[in-house]
């Protein structure tokens, strides 16, 4: 590949192009599912609301739909009625539709979530003893064509919009029924306690749709999910994590999976244009600038690909002097994969290595697997005609 054509191959995708307008296609009502509190003021002055109220409005609307899960203008029921009826006239509350909803059973949910366009994205809640955990998507399909996971063989089809995002953390609280009801003590029990963007697509390539939504579901009036309760991850697209330390502050995790650029070149392609001298320069400021304890950093195990103790200790040097844990993560096997999962002995060896070094090393216990809920398995029913193993493993280089 040339070098030109590899960058156009890793550009970043534009908003204009790949992302639907706000508006929905009857009767062109705003949806406010999404908006950051700017934009709700700014769209309520649009609509009529008097410019020395609209601070108060949006504060009461913003209570309405994110604290206590109100879809409905006419159940507002401390705004005015004729105000309520200029709501309903101009904007609209509407959040994704689920499909379909599989339960693992370990307790992981999988929702099958339609979106604007008859796309669909895939959203996994995975309950846990002291919290509960959705990972969310960013994308239709994926960018980035990783070669050991599923969604990796979806082609991208377009960046969802911040109110998708938001959606889905909505649609999961729907089902769980954790909004507050009026009357009842207050419980501060979260079952969704904490968001990963580890779904569907790269969170970066999606950078403004994907900020607009966290800082929509960290505000404190609303969901109130803290920034040290998101975990944004990205296979490494290197001119933005500086931003996302900066306008985000969340969490970060880094899909790494390999020690050296010639494997890694062929797990994650993004390696061709920001290798790993080059992420790793950029992600030793990133807890400074986000006041993020430490990085992590996902280690996929695929046996006899990058599982040997050779790899465990080039680790441990390339990361020395960042504040880090490793997940390591055994392989969920999909249809037509071309890897296998490494032995669990061997996990738990290269395990030990990075431990003895000093670093947390966390074997993820893979949930979900039942329903293909697991890590690198999302991708959308509509599409998932299954490539080949001789294919995926051609592409892939192997």
């Amino acid at each position: 590949m040339t070098d030109s054509a590899s960058n156009a191959a890793f550009a970043p995708i534009t908003q204009d192009v790949h992302t639907i307008p706000r508006k929905l296609p009857e009767g062109g009502k705003l949806n406010l599912v999404g908006l950051t509190r700017d934009q709700l003021r700014a769209a309520l002055i649009e609509a009529g609301t008097p410019e020395r109220q609209a601070k108060m409005r949006l504060g009461q609307i913003w209570q309405w739909v994110y604290h206590w899960g109100v879809r409905d203008f006419a159940a507002m029921t401390n705004l005015a009625k004729d105000y309520r009826a200029l709501l309903a006239d101009h904007f609209t509350i509407e959040i994704p539709q689920v499909v379909s909803r599989q339960v693992s059973a370990d307790g992981t949910r999988k929702y099958l979530v339609r979106i604007a366009g008859g796309h669909e994205v895939e959203v996994v809640y995975i309950p846990e003893e002291t919290r509960g955990t959705l990972c969310v998507s960013s994308q239709v399909g994926c960018t980035l064509t990783c070669s050991f996971c599923h969604t990796g063989t979806q082609k991208l089809v377009r960046n969802l919009t911040a109110g998708e995002i938001v959606g889905q953390v909505m649609l999961a609280r729907d089902d769980l029924n954790e909004w507050p009801q009026p009357g009842d003590p207050k419980d501060e029990t979260r079952l969704v306690s904490n968001v990963v963007l580890m779904g569907m697509g790269e969170p970066l390539y999606n950078f403004d749709n994907v900020r607009d939504a966290m800082r929509v579901v960290m505000d404190g009036e609303g969901i109130a999910l803290g920034r040290r309760r998101i975990t944004l991850s990205t296979s490494g697209v290197v001119p933005e994590i500086a931003r996302a330390a900066t306008e985000i502050g969340c969490q970060l995790a880094v899909s790494f999976h390999a020690t050296t650029d010639e494997v890694r070149d062929k797990l994650v392609p993004i390696n061709k244009r920001w290798n790993i001298k080059a992420l790793l320069d950029e992600l030793r400021d990133y807890p400074k600038l986000s006041n993020s304890e430490r990085i992590t950093f996902e280690y996929v195990m695929l046996k006899g690909v990058n599982d040997s103790d050779a790899d465990a200790r080039r680790l441990v040097k390339l990361i020395a002097g960042i504040p880090a844990k490793i997940n390591l993560i055994p392989f969920n096997e999909w249809p037509g994969s071309p890897y296998e999962r490494s032995d669990w002995e061997r996990i738990e060896a290269f395990a030990d290595i990075i431990y003895k070094a000093g670093y947390a090393s966390p074997i993820r216990t893979p949930r979900g697997e039942d329903i293909m809920a697991a890590c690198g398995q999302l991708k959308s029913a509509t599409e998932r005609s299954r490539k080949t193993r001789a294919e995926i493993a051609a592409e892939a280089g192997l």
